[in-house]
């Protein structure tokens, strides 16, 4: 099985804001980050996959996807590649 993880998110970048010449407009801004991290693994000999959804990309949420990927494989001896992000312990 290949593992690999993605972020998913949004983040507001402030911009200039057009007024009329002596006018300075009053443009709010609030810096937003927002980030989902989807956690997948795939298995191209059996032609299966099995990805969770989680808040945070680190080592418990690595543990539960791991977790996920045994009950959901139990039937298998699973070999996992990875890369070498820092939560892969």
């Amino acid at each position: 099985m290949a593992e690999d993880e993605g972020c998913f998110g949004r983040r507001s970048l402030p911009r200039r804001a057009w007024a009329p010449a002596g006018i300075r407009p009053h443009a709010p801004r609030q810096l937003v980050r927002e980030y989902t991290y989807v956690y997948a693994a795939v298995a191209p000999a059996e032609g299966k996959m099995t990805s969770l959804i989680l808040p945070s990309a680190n080592t418990e949420m690595m543990g539960l996807f791991l977790s996920h990927v045994s009950s959901t494989y139990a039937k298998y001896f699973v070999v996992m590649q990875v890369d070498q992000a820092s939560w892969h312990v």
